[in-house]
């Protein structure tokens, strides 16, 4: 584990070298920020609206109508931030010749995809991380559920950590940064729109395609719910994705 800690080190410390890490954090957090404050301002509209109305109306809940839905359009942005992370992983290392040096050296397979897997997450978990200030505010001025609050945190977690293992592999495929982003958001997208496609195909193939959307598993999350349907969806995806990628690098050090 101390050989996979040491790569997501340097994996880390080569996000923040370049503009990438800086880059991504500030589109994320303009992005998140933007979110907030709209649904911020229609969720105190609406409030004061219904007091307006008297009658004893109860207050409108912090996390089902301004929560939720403001970490269900941060998702979105997921598509566009995290290939840009992931691009460079094997790519770079292919363009530039030292995959070589890398897959020769005493470190095993595995070793290597969880060190670049821990590194992206630690990237991911930073981006997470500039939106606790805004949810702070909330407990500031209002009443959140502590739960429903980790809970979405938990599910953002694990769908990044989704698209971080396919990306993983799609880089380990090419050795253009350009086309490793653009396959992993078309491979993302496709996850993400495939329960539209599901609406036009029969019964047992709609719960099929329902099941593998991923905006899906993460509907649950963001009301609170820990379902372990969802968390095995993930984990499971994310193992799959690391399979995946094991394979490839496996092949790539068989060719040298």
């Amino acid at each position: 584990m101390g050989n996979a800690l040491t790569i997501a080190h340097k994996e880390v410390k080569a996000y923040f070298e370049s503009p990438i890490a800086y880059i991504v954090i500030g589109f994320f957090a303009l992005i998140f920020g933007y979110f907030f404050v709209a649904l911020l301002s229609y969720f105190v509209g609406q409030s004061l609206q219904m007091q307006g109305m008297g009658g004893g109306a109860p207050p409108l809940n912090i996390n089902q109508h301004l929560i939720a839905p403001l970490f269900l359009n941060a998702s979105v942005v997921v598509l566009f931030v995290l290939p840009s992370i992931t691009m460079r992983t094997y790519s770079e290392e292919k363009r530039s010749g030292t995959i070589e040096l890398l897959l020769t050296s005493p470190l095993t397979d595995l070793q290597i995809i969880m060190g670049k897997f821990i590194g992206a997450m630690t990237l991911w978990a930073a981006m997470l991380a500039v939106t606790v200030p805004h949810i702070g505010l909330l407990f500031w001025k209002g009443d959140p559920e502590v739960m429903q609050v980790l809970t979405v945190y938990l599910g953002m977690l694990l769908m990044g950590g989704c698209c971080i293992s396919v990306g993983l592999f799609i880089s380990s495929l090419t050795k253009n940064q350009v086309v490793a982003a653009m396959a992993t958001f078309a491979v993302f997208l496709l996850l993400w729109v495939i329960d539209w496609i599901s609406s036009f195909t029969g019964p047992m193939m709609q719960q099929v395609l329902t099941y593998l959307s991923i905006t899906q598993h993460l509907d649950d999350f963001t009301r609170g719910v820990l379902d372990t349907q969802h968390l095995v969806y993930y984990i499971s995806f994310i193992a799959f994705g690391l399979f995946l990628t094991a394979r490839s690098v496996d092949t790539e050090r068989w060719r040298g």
